[in-house]
C-alpha cells in the first residue's frame, strides 16, 4: 500500500488539476463560459428551481380525449363503410366508450359486423383481443378493436384494453416531447421536464419570471386542420340541432359585429397541422400574420384542394375554432400561405411558436403551480453556503485536534474533494438543488470518515509495536475493505433514491453519489499519496497521530 508508481501519481494529480479546472468557473459571475464552445471546461453547476427561483407546473394529460377521437375517427370509416356497402343504419355514434349504430335490416347485421370488422382501424391492430357474432370474427388477430353485438341489435366497436392503454402511454410520452420543444422555443435555460405517473408531466423552469405566458404556451393543444366549408346547409338549423351527417357546427375565434360567428365544415381533414414543415411570424398589408409551409405530401393535398375548390371558402381551424375562412381565389400549388385573422404581434408570435413545435394529441390541465422568488433563491444559496462552511470548519477542526499532521493531510484532501465535487457537477451540468447542497454537507462528514478508519488502524497498529511504515501499510490494507464495503452500500443507497425518487430526491442523490466516488477517491489515493511523500522524505522513527 505504500508503493505509488510514478503514473499513478500523474493520474492523481491530473484528476485534481482537472476537478479544479471545472470547478473554477463556479467562482465568477453566473454566466461565464456561456459563450464558451462546448468542449471547452467553462460551464458552471446549473442551479435548480429552489436556488435560481422561477416556475413549478404539475401538468394532466387529458388522455380520454385521445381514446375519444379515435372513436370518432372510427365512426367516420364506419359511416364510409357502411354506405359503400349498401347497408342501412341509425343512430350512429360515439356513446358509453365506443363507436355504436344498429342495422336497419337484421338480415344486414351480420354483414355489417364483417364490414365494420376490416376498418382499417381495425386491421392496423397494434394489440389486443377481437370481437365476434355467430362466429365471425371481430377483426384480424392482434386487431386494436373490439365489435360486439348487444342482445337489442346494436353493433358496437370499441378499442381494446391494450389498445387503449398504449393509445394513453403514446400521448403521455408524445405530449412531454411537444412541451419539451415549446419551452425550448422560449429560450428557457436547464428546464426540468419529466414524467410523473400515468397522465401527469412535472414542468420546472428556472428564472422563469412570468409563468403565465408558459402556461398560456402550454395550454394550447394547437392542432391545427383545414376543411371544406359547407355552404349550402344552413347555420341557423345547427345551431337549432340539426347537424347534416358528416358535418360539424364549429365556433369562429374572435368574431367581430357583424361577422359570422359560426360555420359548418366537413368533418373530414383536408389537410392536417402534421404535415408543418415550418411556421414564422410575418406581415402581410401592414398586419400580422403567420406564414406556413407543407411538407411534400401536404403541398400536393393542399394544391389539389385549392385547385378544385377555386372561388369557395375554406376553414381554418385551430384547437376546434375557425381562425380564418379565406376564399381560395386561385390554386396554391406552393405547398406554403399565409394564415390572417385578428392577431396582436405577440399572438402570431405565439402561435407560429406553437406550430412549429407541433400540436399535444391532448389538452394539458395545470393541476399544480408554484413560483420561487429569486431573492429565496438567493437566501437559500447564502445559507447552504453557511452550512457548508461551518461542517467544513468543525470537521477540520476536528481531524487536527484529532490526528495533528495526519489530520491536516486529511483536511487538504478534503478541499480537494470538495472541489472534485463541484466540478463533476459542473462537467456532468446536474441540476444542484437545495437539498443537493445537503447532500454535499453530508459527504464532507463521510469524506474524512475513510481517515478516520484507516488513522485509528494505524494507531492500533503503533500500539503493537510496529514501525511507522509498517502500521500504515497495515492500517490501509486492513481498512481499505471496510471502507469500500460501507460506501458501496450508501451508494447504492443513492442509486435507488435516484431511480425512484423525483425532483430534490434526485438532486440529494446526484450529489450523494458523487460524493462518495469523490471521498473515495481522496481517502485511498489522495491521503495516502501524502501520507506516502512525507513517510519517505521524513523517515520518521514515531508516528504524530
Amino acid at each position: 500500500m505504500l508503493t505509488f508508481q510514478p503514473w499513478k501519481i500523474i493520474l492523481v494529480g491530473f484528476v485534481c488539476l482537472l476537478g479544479l479546472v471545472y470547478a473554477a468557473p463556479n467562482a465568477m459571475d453566473r454566466g461565464f463560459g456561456d459563450d464558451f464552445p462546448s468542449w471547452v471546461p467553462g460551464k458552471q453547476v446549473s442551479l435548480g428551481l429552489d436556488l435560481q427561483g422561477g416556475s413549478h407546473l404539475l401538468l394532466e394529460v387529458e388522455v380520454a380525449v385521445v381514446i375519444e377521437e379515435r372513436l370518432e375517427a372510427i365512426v367516420d370509416e364506419t359511416r364510409r363503410a357502411l354506405r359503400q356497402a349498401g347497408i342501412g343504419y341509425l343512430r350512429l355514434g360515439v356513446r358509453d366508450g365506443a363507436a355504436r349504430f344498429r342495422v336497419r335490416e337484421a338480415a344486414d347485421r351480420e354483414r355489417a359486423v364483417e364490414v365494420v370488422s376490416n376498418l382499417p382501424s381495425a386491421s392496423s391492430g397494434f394489440g389486443g383481443a377481437t370481437g365476434s357474432f355467430g362466429g365471425v370474427p371481430g377483426g384480424s388477430f392482434g386487431s386494436p378493436t373490439a365489435v360486439e353485438v348487444d342482445d337489442a341489435g346494436e353493433v358496437s366497436i370499441s378499442l381494446t384494453e391494450s389498445a387503449a392503454s398504449e393509445a394513453r402511454t403514446a400521448a403521455l410520452q408524445q405530449s412531454i416531447e411537444i412541451v419539451r420543444r415549446r419551452i425550448d422555443e422560449t429560450g428557457v435555460r436547464e428546464p426540468t421536464i419529466q414524467r410523473q405517473g400515468e397522465d401527469r408531466i412535472l414542468v420546472q423552469l428556472p428564472g422563469v419570471d412570468d409563468p403565465d405566458r408558459i402556461k398560456e404556451l402550454l395550454g394550447q393543444t394547437a392542432k391545427l386542420t383545414f376543411h371544406e366549408v359547407d355552404t349550402a346547409a344552413s347555420v341557423q338549423q345547427a345551431l337549432a340541432g340539426r347537424v347534416p351527417p358528416g358535418r360539424r357546427l364549429v365556433p369562429a375565434a374572435n368574431a367581430g359585429a357583424g361577422e359570422q360567428t359560426h360555420y359548418i365544415i366537413h368533418r373530414r381533414v383536408t389537410v392536417s397541422g402534421d404535415r408543418l414543415v415550418d411556421s414564422q411570424p410575418t406581415f402581410d398589408q401592414n398586419r400580422p400574420v403567420v406564414s406556413f409551409r407543407f411538407d411534400a405530401t401536404g403541398g400536393r393535398l393542399f394544391g389539389r384542394f385549392t385547385s378544385e375548390h377555386v372561388n369557395e371558402p375554406f376553414a381554418i381551424l385551430l384547437d376546434g375554432e375557425v381562425i380564418s375562412a379565406p376564399v381560395i381565389q386561385q390554386p396554391i400549388l406552393g405547398g406554403s400561405g399565409i394564415i390572417t385573422g385578428r392577431f396582436t404581434v405577440q399572438e402570431v408570435q405565439d402561435l407560429s411558436l406553437l406550430l412549429r413545435a407541433g400540436a399535444l394529441p391532448a389538452p394539458l390541465v395545470v393541476l399544480e403551480e408554484r413560483t420561487v422568488g429569486p431573492g429565496l433563491g438567493a437566501d437559500s444559496i447564502e445559507a447552504g453556503k453557511i452550512a457548508a462552511l461551518v461542517g467544513v470548519i468543525g470537521v477540520a477542526i476536528f481531524m487536527v485536534v484529532s490526528y495533528g499532521l495526519f489530520g491536516l493531510m486529511a483536511n487538504a484532501a478534503l478541499m480537494f474533494n470538495i472541489v472534485l465535487i463541484v466540478g463533476a457537477l459542473s462537467a456532468l451540468q446536474a441540476t444542484l438543488t437545495l437539498p443537493g447542497i445537503a447532500g454535499i454537507v453530508l459527504t464532507v462528514g463521510m469524506a474524512v470518515d475513510a481517515n478516520v478508519l484507516i488513522f485509528e488502524r494505524i494507531r492500533e497498529e503503533i500500539l503493537q509495536g510496529r514501525t511507522p511504515s509498517t502500521a500504515i501499510d497495515a492500517g490501509y490494507k486492513r481498512a481499505i475493505t471496510t471502507i469500500i464495503d460501507s460506501n458501496l452500500t450508501t451508494l447504492f443507497a443513492a442509486t435507488f433514491l435516484y431511480s425512484f425518487g423525483s425532483g430534490p430526491i434526485k438532486g440529494f442523490a446526484v450529489t450523494l453519489a458523487i460524493g462518495i466516488v469523490t471521498s473515495m477517491f481522496t481517502a485511498i489515493m489522495v491521503t495516502r499519496l501524502m501520507v506516502v511523500l512525507w513517510l519517505r522524505r521524513s523517515r520518521p522513527a514515531a508516528l504524530p497521530i
